[in-house]
């Protein structure tokens, strides 16, 4: 058993605070990889096809972003916190291409936080991210709700 704890729980997201989600090389190879088993589409295989498609160059799937945000988010503190999953996602956008070479940044803002009327140790965090390329473009935006463990919970 591990007597690790987590350094973030529920109350460290304050409303308006924003969070560092540290940044990322996107290679060619894992483009392709990614592409090869989840996304098989022409211009996330070929470097060629995807400079002659509106992407402009071997361009990562969108479900690839999403995959890189979540590992970014969880390098920069999830996996540090009192994360117990999230009950879904509000929304993806996928803002424009990202391709092989670039280098995504990112940010995560808290915009609301409530506590659980039934779980008294439980608490929803509503968080928007941003992803942006070495250009500071924004390529990627998100917003869900997750959920974290109360440092003091709350008594009924």
């Amino acid at each position: 058993m591990s007597d690790h704890f987590p350094r973030y729980a529920y109350e460290d997201f304050t409303i308006g605070s924003e969070w560092s989600l540290g940044s990322k090389l996107v290679t060619a190879e894992e483009i392709i990889a990614f592409a090869s088993v989840f996304d098989p589409q022409p211009f996330h295989l070929d470097e060629a096809v995807g400079k002659s498609s509106i992407l402009g160059g071997l361009a990562a799937s969108g479900w690839h972003t999403a995959s890189m945000f979540m590992r970014m988010f969880c390098d920069a503190y999830l996996l540090d916190s009192t994360s117990q999953g999230a009950p879904g996602v509000d929304y993806v956008k996928w803002k424009r291409p990202v391709l092989a070479g670039d280098t995504l940044t990112g940010k995560t803002t808290i915009l609301d936080q409530r506590t659980s009327r039934s779980k008294p140790s439980l608490g929803f965090v509503k968080m928007h991210h941003d992803l942006f390329n070495q250009h500071a473009q924004l390529v990627c935006e998100l917003e869900h709700t997750a959920m974290f463990s109360l440092r003091e919970p709350i008594e009924p």
